[in-house]
């Protein structure tokens, strides 16, 4: 791709991330494009709509995410929540954006047809995610464990907690992650058919 081609279209992400955060799903194409300082027909060109550049910037952002758990060096529990962690330093710096991106489609629905800025999100987090389960003696539950990562970890519910419950960045990454780690437990002992009251009896307590 032409560096000047490239260059368009990372101003066109970034104009988009910026705008959105600002003023949420009222921002028009024409808005992205003055932005950016690019012709609205360049913008088109790039992008068929400020849903399309909001996509492409979540997918930039789950890159991050991909390339941070592949370089962790932690195993196991602690590399889920290292990944977590990650998670919500990119959603505070990222997120303000991300939280205006909706579809009438549910999570595993859209993970399942290949979502391109899920799929790379999926790809950061099973391999944490598995090896948390090993760890923790349960049954890992593939993508099913996305559906209860994303109920926790998605940008909106995080803001919440920062802005409306007054958890710093790290409070509100362990309670993330702990309640995660709860949530798998409990998936797993349902899907075992053995009660939840046994199941974390045999689950060790830091």
């Amino acid at each position: 791709m032409r560096s000047d081609t490239e260059r368009n279209r990372r101003r066109l992400i970034k104009a988009a991330a910026y705008l959105v955060a600002r003023r949420g799903s009222s921002v028009r194409m024409t808005d992205v494009a003055e932005r950016a300082e690019v012709s609205p027909a360049t913008a088109y060109r790039h992008f068929g709509s400020v849903d399309e550049i909001l996509s492409q910037f979540r997918f930039d952002v789950g890159e991050r995410l991909l390339d941070f758990s592949q370089k962790s060096e932690e195993h196991g529990l602690a590399r889920l929540q290292v990944v977590c962690a990650y998670w919500v330093r990119l959603v505070v710096k990222h997120g303000g954006a991300m939280v205006h991106t909706r579809s009438e489609q549910g999570y595993l629905e859209r993970l399942r047809a290949s979502t391109q800025y899920l799929t790379v999100q999926g790809d950061a987090l099973l391999p944490a995610i598995s090896e948390a389960a090993n760890e923790l003696g349960v049954e890992d539950p593939a993508d099913e464990a996305l559906f209860l990562w994303n109920i926790m970890f998605d940008p909106r519910e995080i803001f919440d907690l920062l802005n409306t419950v007054g958890l710093t960045e790290e409070q509100a990454s362990r309670r993330l992650f702990s309640a995660f780690c709860g949530a798998l437990v409990g998936w797993a002992a349902d899907k075992s058919g053995v009660s939840l009251a046994e199941r974390l009896r045999g689950v060790p307590v830091d």
